[in-house]
């Protein structure tokens, strides 16, 4: 097992065992681990523990540029604290329904789009702030918008030997929100999820989903009717442009029946928590 402290340490070793399994907050990974797999890796010595790799518990605000550039280290608790509950509230809204206490001090924001489950809860904000992902190697760095790298339910564009490094957020002029529903009120994996995030300044709403396809999507038409239909000037909407929003963002979901929920609900639950998202975005004043 490696425990770098510097990057470059980090991708050396992740060089020399490209296959390795990389833990940060280690929430995900020993999930994997207790259902059976990963123990190959385990028993092999081939992991890489990155919790102490200093550059990625860091993060840079740059007013000029009005982005926020997250390490990948970061802790939901820490995205949960100021500055960055008010630089980038539904993701401050989104980690505080992440698991426990004891979860959120462990769970890393890159450890979450790493797993990249259909229900992770920043998910979501990621793709509605449209994200930009850093990815390095041994051999340099790349970039790519979050959709391009969440390719389907638990894969990613990360190659073999790289890691994901920060992950580079717009700071917008108006309000954002994040819901999900669950099978309880705590504690919980989404069964549909949802982010609103609007932008005052361009007059832009923009939509994403979280548990309702193979990945986390966005709702162009939803955004596009949200745009044109709610009152800017007085920052409000009426009861049926609400519910209209949500019914066009549940037609995007393509959601499935499993053990946590059917399709028909979750899509219910999709047009209900867009509507109640809007409503709250827009509630005048």
């Amino acid at each position: 097992m490696e425990s770098p402290r510097r990057l470059d340490d980090a991708l050396r070793a992740l060089a020399f065992a490209p296959g390795a399994l990389v833990i940060a907050g280690g929430t995900d990974a020993m999930v994997e681990v207790n259902a059976g797999s990963r123990r190959d890796q385990l028993a092999r010595g081939e992991v890489i523990a990155i919790d102490r790799v200093s550059e990625l518990r860091r993060f840079r605000h740059d007013p000029s540029s009005a982005s926020v550039l997250l390490g990948a280290g970061l802790t939901y608790t820490e995205l949960m604290d100021e500055p960055l509950a008010s630089l980038l509230p539904a993701l401050a809204e989104a980690s505080r329904t992440v698991g426990s206490p004891q979860i959120r001090n462990a769970g890393t924001i890159g450890g979450n789009l790493a797993t990249c489950s259909p229900a992770g809860d920043a998910l979501p904000v990621l793709s509605a702030l449209d994200a930009v992902v850093h990815l390095a190697d041994a051999s340099g760095v790349r970039s790519l918008p979050v959709g391009e790298f969440m390719t389907g339910v638990k894969t990613t564009a990360l190659a073999s030997g790289e890691l994901i490094t920060g992950i580079e957020l717009p700071v917008l002029g108006g309000w954002q929100g994040y819901a999900k529903v669950g099978v309880r009120n705590a504690m919980v994996i989404a069964i549909a999820s949802a982010c609103l995030a609007t932008d005052v300044s361009t007059r832009s709403v923009r939509i994403a989903l979280g548990s309702v396809a193979p990945t986390v999507i966005r709702c162009p038409d939803a955004e596009q009717f949200a745009a044109e239909h709610v009152d800017w000037d007085s920052t409000s909407v009426e009861p049926d442009v609400a519910a209209r929003i949500g019914s066009i963002a549940a037609g995007a979901a393509l959601p499935i029946d499993d053990h946590r929920s059917t399709a028909a609900y979750r899509r219910r639950a999709v047009e209900v928590l867009v509507g109640r998202l809007v409503r709250r975005g827009f509630a005048g004043g």
